[in-house]
């Protein structure tokens, strides 16, 4: 069973940073394209960010400047840093990811992660 486990959340003042992780577990073979969305109560879910399976990265443009995403195959990891944050920011973030497990090498599945709370406030 593949999970998406995010972790680093929290509350933090404006101006302030904090890294986002998200660690698939299970039978993973390999993480694939990932993403980092976000979603303010009574608003859609939005993309953050989002790394090809080769390093090429996108942003919003909400967030171009003050965020990174990266990623460490070896550790079957995406992070998400975040600098300069402001009250806007503050939303339940989640990681997306296509997951190749080793059941079935020739596919990949789509996961999301349960969410993580961002709350940016002074």
């Amino acid at each position: 069973q593949v999970q998406l486990v995010e972790s680093g959340g929290g509350l933090v003042q404006p101006g302030g940073a904090l890294k986002l992780s998200c660690t698939a577990s299970g039978n993973v073979f390999s993480i694939n394209a990932a993403g980092w969305f976000r979603q303010a109560p009574g608003k859609q879910r939005d993309l953050v960010a989002n790394i090809t399976a080769f390093g090429d990265t996108h942003y919003a443009d909400s967030v171009k400047g003050r965020f990174t995403i990266s990623r460490d195959n070896a550790k079957k990891s995406v992070y998400l840093q975040m600098s300069s944050l402001k009250p806007d920011d503050t939303a339940v973030y989640y990681c997306n990811a296509g997951v190749t497990d080793w059941d079935d090498l020739r596919y990949e599945n789509n996961y999301w992660g349960q969410g993580t709370q961002v709350t940016v406030s002074s």
